[in-house]
């Protein structure tokens, strides 16, 4: 259709997805020591985690491309142990969207299980369950808005990262060059109208996950008040 290479978008959904899967699972225990912790170091963590938001990819991009590289120890350690260069592959993509769309999975879920009745949690562990068990078998099915947020925002953000995929990944084709890249490369040599479609179909994209998150949430909220 229109010559339209769907092999960016297909690259762009296998990454956006392995990285969701990922970040969800070392999200999960870190968002719920956070909402339930008093802790004093509570704050910096927090701040540590929301970085990637307001740094400039740039800045982001250089500093895992540096630990990334030969010249680090990180780098080096995996070049000469496993014979895996981290840079400029699939899993140096996958490495850097996982740092960058991190705060994107936390932050929801964080904000979820902050909004959990703490009765409700205390009633958990006054029946014998493990904090573990709380976490499954309580909190989680009762933030579903929160969870499906988490999930939905953490995938399209990671497909429309452009930045730090360009800097740790570059562009060749099959292996790093995803949707976002092939658009830039498109402009660069004024190929316009190719350029329209792909943002075409990225805006759609964007537009419906939004959508999705929206009309799941108030769906959602609704069914809660009829039931109360």
């Amino acid at each position: 259709m229109f010559g339209l290479d769907l092999e960016p978008f297909l690259l762009s959904f296998k990454l956006a997805s392995l990285v969701t899967l990922i970040l969800f699972f070392i999200a999960l225990p870190l968002s719920w020591w956070l909402s339930q912790t008093v802790s004093k170091f509570k704050p910096f963590i927090e701040a540590v985690v929301s970085l990637p938001i307001v740094l400039p990819p740039s800045v982001i991009g250089f500093y895992i491309l540096y630990a990334l590289s030969y010249n680090s120890p990180i780098g080096a350690f995996f070049e000469e142990t496993f014979g895996v260069k981290l840079l400029f592959n699939f899993t140096g993509l996958v490495i850097a969207s996982c740092f960058y769309s991190f705060p994107f999975m936390v932050q929801p879920l964080q904000t979820g299980f902050e909004s959990l009745n703490k009765n409700m949690l205390e009633a958990s562990y006054v029946a014998g369950k493990s904090r573990l068990q709380t976490l499954f078998f309580i909190a989680l099915p009762n933030i579903k808005p929160a969870l499906l947020s988490a999930l939905i925002i953490t995938f399209a953000h990671t497909v429309g990262e452009f930045g730090v995929v360009l800097m740790v990944g570059g562009s060749i084709p099959g292996e790093t060059k995803v949707a976002s890249v092939a658009i830039y490369e498109m402009v660069e040599i004024m190929d316009y109208s190719m350029a329209h479609i792909y943002s075409a179909i990225m805006l759609l994209l964007s537009f419906s996950v939004l959508l999705a998150v929206y009309f799941f949430n108030h769906r959602y909220k609704r069914s809660i008040g009829v039931s109360l």
